[in-house]
């Protein structure tokens, strides 16, 4: 008997374990400092004139706060995107009240503001909270080059 409750209490240890770690999942979002967005999208102050694009995958950057409910409304669909598009994009976050530098350069004004970054060529800005179909659609047809009737 002493071993039958011994297994039992061991198979809901590590039961407890598994629903543990998937209720701590990670986010599939980034948040960005300076440093590492200098790393990893655009490192302004080595190409003051000229767009250089640091990832090797296209990227998507929101300019939030927490405060702003605009910005909450889309956090969650930039989860959603950055799951379902795993390894395709990168969702980079900014917190505008903690990442001022970052504000400043790029001339954040209204949140949300989201930037749209190709592999090649220019990033694209846009600002207001979009639907998740409008970000589907900038995502396939812009940062993939995917046509719209693919």
């Amino acid at each position: 008997m002493k071993k039958l409750i011994a297994i039992f209490t061991i198979a809901l240890l590590a039961g407890f374990q598994v629903v543990q770690a998937q209720d701590e999942e990670e986010p599939k979002t980034e948040h960005l400092t300076v440093e590492t967005f200098k790393e990893k999208v655009y490192d302004y102050e080595a190409n003051p004139d000229e767009w250089v694009y640091e990832g090797d995958k296209p990227c998507i950057v929101d300019f939030y706060a927490d405060w702003c409910k605009p910005c909450k409304l889309i956090a969650p669909i930039l989860e959603e995107l950055a799951e379902e598009y795993d390894g395709q994009i990168i969702v980079y976050k900014v917190n505008t009240e903690q990442q001022r530098e970052l504000s400043r350069v790029f001339g954040i004004r209204s949140i949300p503001s989201v930037l749209f970054i190709p592999t090649e060529g220019k990033p694209q800005m846009t600002q207001g909270a979009l639907p998740k179909e409008t970000f589907k659609q900038v995502i396939d047809e812009f940062l993939l080059g995917k046509k719209a009737d693919q």
